[in-house]
């Protein structure tokens, strides 16, 4: 062991690639643990650990890579990714509140513990190879700690128990990494016995074993109230079975006084044998005093469907001679198979809430209610209010994922306000709201609720009972009613007749110091001066008049509370007077008048007001009508958004009203109007709910007796995530495939520029669906959204439009028999495919489809081949092309060839205009030449003759006229 007196190695953590906002943390990975402490929450991923305040503000992170030396073993974490060759796999994650530390252990090869600073994770005081927990990635091994007596009442010590996971991966990292038992005890810091992390007591090495080592385990949760510690584990067997098992333990006298202890009990829902399939998947204790009282998701058909919350006295029973467990064995022991004490059997004292795919569970205590916080596998936090008598109220969704998130099986308080939960859903942390309080705008509203933490505050405001400032309040009682107000009327043997008002509330010191209850009625005077005085929270009113009218008395009460006045509206009737065939009708009428239904017949209520409101529901009623059957509803799987225009079938339905649709527990079915009802269908609108998971389904008579059974299955909404292609052209009809998730509840698709026009889905599945595009009058992006019933769901991803795709020729080749077609388009961002493009080769009006076969891709074209089979001596005048639902033709190779041909013609002409004016300029200018040559020529000549005749012609004159001057 090192001990570090500083920080000793270079710490970085990775900046946190998350984002915090409105009660939502988002990590880089999935969480692996997380622990609440001292108003912090501490989340390990894969590769980070994160410090949040309590309102899940990023207070520090670290990174959990970096490098393993193995000269000086030691993990140095650094930042440069391409040094990292370790990671930190957090398994056990424990705050230590009063040594101001968090211990954080798990695996790098193998076992790798430290301690950090509570306050800031980034600060390691101490660091260890130690194994202390699994060492594969099971996150079905637990860690917490226990305080356990030393030497007396006073003197503690805190140690970590580790509760570990065997399996096959266990087995095989043996071969590596040393050999770690099943239960082991820790010490926590260098003051104790062995020095940190050791687990030796009295020289010894305590611990807990499996008497049969060839059975898996897993241990599912794990704590301690006063100085009993209480472990929770699955024991499967080869034959499928599984056994749920608590085991006891006393903390006093060390550790190995502790292990030695151990005592345990058997938990079982039921005698049924497919019970022993059950399996424990979460676990809460329910905070109290004695009996010792504990809720437990379990699992009856061994996966996560099936699931219950049952609620067990598991307070402990130490009159169990100790370490006799068949299972289970302390060191001490020597794991000895004689004299084994078989363990008790515990049952729940009642099964709570029947509800599939149920992951988690916490139970908190709010006044004289339990209330369940429950998450589930696909995605949902569900509350569950509890009062004393274990009568549940309505369970309310308080967040619904749109997708499958899975809750992680542990859910946290926060102890700093107590009005939000920690929800760990996959790689976010949220923290959301205990009640939804504010969203209630009455009294009567608030009331209905149900909800322990609401009450009713003179400001005229549903609140948590801390921010009403004045001790004038209302709210629920601490046993669960159905109406705020109710009524009997009692006949003595004098003929007397009383009406008892209860009101089922509970109230601040204020209001219940200003109590009155007024009664009237128009014809009459109601009430005897006989009558006592209102005292909360009854009051009671003798009547004048010992006989009641036929057509019954409307009377008027009118009830102050503190500062809050109602009217409550009754209708008194002679109890005697209302009779019939017992019917469900006849026994609501007969509750409606403050009498009392027994025995099938109506008669005057006993002293007090009871609690009859669900006294008609068992009733069924036939009357004059043939009972109806249910044989199928479709669909019967809808998203949570309903469905509009399902179809029930089934036989006698033509006198069937309306459809009720109930969950389990449900205190607020819903019910739909009725049409086309041919006797054997009839059309409902399955409506939306708060609530994923099956309902039941039942048809409702006139007289509101309802028959049938049947199933409606609510599923996570439909999410888009991709779009294939992502582009289309402007008009429209391209056949386009969006994938995500619950796909097939999705009724139409609706382009923004087009919300009129819905397009109904050609295919769908689970995971894509195909539809036809809308047209387009220009170029531009378009958002997509799904029709699901009523709602309008957007995806995350867009389209794109862009202009038609442009075919500009076509060849074609015989090659045997057949001939070979290609087809040149433009290039463009369309990214056209074979299977969008159909062909026809066109001779005399006789269309030939051409098979496509394949497409080839330049910079500037497009080329699309195929093939006319079998044409015969067809001749192909044009192409017929279609996409979409547009039709293009194209002209045949040969006009082509004359368009060519014409353009050559055409710059072979120009060529020879051409030539001729060249050569006509340039004989033109010859000519011009040879007739200026002819000129010269001709004037030389002149010359020349000149030249020679001029000395002829000079001489006798020169004679002449010497001899005349002679």
């Amino acid at each position: 062991m090192v001990l570090l007196p500083g920080l000793l190695f270079f710490l970085m953590g990775e900046p946190a690639r998350c984002m915090a906002s409105d009660g939502d943390f988002k990590l880089n990975g999935d969480i692996r643990h997380y622990a609440v402490a001292n108003g912090t929450v501490y989340i390990a991923t894969e590769e980070m650990l994160y410090q949040l305040s309590h309102d899940l503000t990023l207070v520090h992170s670290l990174s959990q890579r970096g490098i393993l030396i193995d000269s000086d073993p030691k993990f140095r974490r650094v930042s440069e990714t391409n040094e990292i060759n370790a990671t930190f796999r957090v398994n056990i994650l424990v705050p230590l509140v009063e040594d101001d530390a968090l211990i954080s252990c798990g695996v790098i090869k193998c076992g790798y513990c430290e301690v950090l600073d509570l306050k800031n994770i980034s600060n390691v005081r101490y660091y260890e190879h130690v194994q202390v927990g699994p060492l594969n990635h099971s996150k079905a091994s637990i860690g917490f700690r226990v305080n356990v007596e030393k030497n007396s009442p006073t003197q503690t010590e805190t140690y970590i128990m580790a509760a570990i996971q065997q399996n096959n991966d266990s087995i095989k990292s043996k071969s590596i990494c040393p050999e770690i038992n099943t239960v082991q005890l820790y010490d926590t810091n260098n003051n104790q016995e062995g020095g940190i992390f050791s687990i030796i007591d009295q020289y010894k090495t305590p611990q807990i074993d499996m008497r049969n080592y060839g059975d898996f385990r897993e241990f599912v949760d794990g704590f301690q109230i006063n100085l009993t510690i209480y472990l929770f584990s699955n024991l499967p067997s080869k034959d499928n079975s599984n056994k749920v098992r608590l085991l006891w333990f006393e903390g006093k006298y060390g550790k190995l006084q502790t292990l030695e202890s151990l005592r345990g009990a058997t938990l079982r829902i039921s005698d049924d044998a497919t019970d022993r399939r059950s399996r424990l998947l979460a676990s809460s204790v329910i905070p109290g005093g004695l009996p010792v009282l504990w809720s437990g998701v379990f699992s009856l058909d061994g996966g996560q469907t099936n699931t219950v919350l049952a609620v067990f006295d598991i307070s402990p029973d130490l009159t169990v001679e100790a370490d006799k467990d068949p299972d289970f064995c302390s060191s001490g022991s020597v794991c000895d198979q004689k004299q084994l004490t078989v363990p008790k059997t515990l049952k729940p004292k009642t099964v709570l809430f029947r509800q599939n795919y149920m992951t988690s569970v916490l139970a908190v205590r709010q006044k004289a209610w339990m209330v369940f916080f429950i998450g589930t596998r696909d995605g949902q936090l569900i509350k569950l209010a509890v009062d004393k008598n274990y009568h549940t109220t309505c369970p309310r969704v308080l967040y619904r994922a749109n997708d499958d998130r899975q809750v992680f099986p542990k859910i946290h308080l926060d102890q700093v306000d107590g009005k939000h939960v920690y929800v760990p859903l996959r790689n976010q942390m949220k923290r959301l709201p205990v009640s939804n309080c504010g969203t209630h705008t009455t009294l009567e509203e608030c009331w209905s609720a149900q909800d322990p933490y609401c009450v009713w505050c003179s400001t005229g405001s549903c609140t948590f009972e801390d921010d009403c400032q004045s001790s004038d309040w209302l709210s629920i009682p601490g046993d669960s009613q159905q109406k705020m107000v109710s009524f009997n009327v009692v006949k003595d043997s004098s003929g007397q007749i009383k009406l008892h008002i209860q009101t089922h509330l509970t109230v601040g010191q204020r209001a219940q110091s200003n109590f009155t209850c007024q009664f009237s009625a128009r014809s009459r005077e109601l009430c005897s001066r006989k009558s006592s005085p209102a005292q909360f929270p009854q009051c009671t009113c003798i009547l004048t008049n010992s006989t009641l009218p036929a057509e019954g008395l409307p009377v008027t009460v009118s009830i102050t509370v503190g500062s809050k006045k109602w009217l409550e509206q009754l209708k008194l009737s002679n109890c005697a007077d209302i009779r019939g065939p017992p019917t469900s009708l006849l026994c609501r009428q007969c509750i409606e008048a403050g009498c009392e239904w027994s025995k099938n017949s109506c008669s005057w209520a006993s002293q007090g007001v009871g609690n009859q409101g669900s006294v008609c529901q068992m009733m069924e009623s036939w009357g004059n009508f043939s009972r109806p059957e249910i044989s199928s509803i479709s669909p019967s799987v809808v998203s949570f958004y309903g469905r509009n225009h399902a179809v029930l079938s089934g036989y006698n339905l033509r006198d069937v009203t309306r459809v009720r649709i109930q969950a389990d527990m449900d205190c607020n079915p819903q019910e739909s109007p009725v049409w086309n009802n041919t006797g054997v269908n009839l059309t409902f609108h399955i409506n939306k709910t708060d609530n994923k998971g099956v309902v039941k389904v039942c048809v409702l008579l006139r007289d509101g007796s309802c028959h049938g059974s049947a199933k409606i299955a609510y599923q996570s909404s439909p999410i888009c995530t991709n779009i294939e292609p992502s582009s289309t052209w402007i008009s429209g009809k391209r056949n386009i495939t969006l994938i995500g998730s619950h796909l097939e509840f999705v009724e139409g698709v609706v382009h923004n520029h087009a919300h009129q026009e819905v397009r109904p889905p050609r295919n769908k599945h689970y995971q894509n669906l195909t539809y036809d595009t809308p047209a387009a009058e220009t170029t531009f992006t378009s958002s997509v959204f799904l029709k699901v019933a009523n709602e309008t769901l957007a995806c995350s991803t867009t389209i794109t439009y862009y202009p038609d795709p442009v075919f500009t020729s076509f060849t074609s080749t015989r090659t045997g028999n057949d001939f070979q077609i290609i087809i040149e388009k433009e290039a463009d961002k369309l990214e056209m495919t074979m299977a969008e493009l159909s062909v026809w080769g066109i001779h005399k009006e006789k269309q030939y489809p051409c098979i496509m076969e394949a497409k080839e891709t330049d910079n500037k074209t497009d080329f699309f081949i195929c093939e006319i089979q079998n044409p015969g001596d067809a001749t192909f005048q044009r192409l017929m092309i279609l996409y979409g639902d547009k039709k293009v033709e194209l002209p045949t190779s040969s006009l082509n060839v004359a368009l060519f041909s014409l353009r050559v013609f055409l710059l072979i002409t120009c060529i020879i205009v051409v030539v001729v004016i060249v050569y006509r300029s340039k004989q033109k200018k010859l000519t011009d030449q040879m007739n200026n040559h002819m000129e010269d020529l001709e004037m030389d000549i002149r010359n020349d003759i000149r030249q020679e005749v001029s000395p002829l012609t000079t001489a006798p004159a020169r004679d002449a006229n010497s001899g005349l001057c002679g």
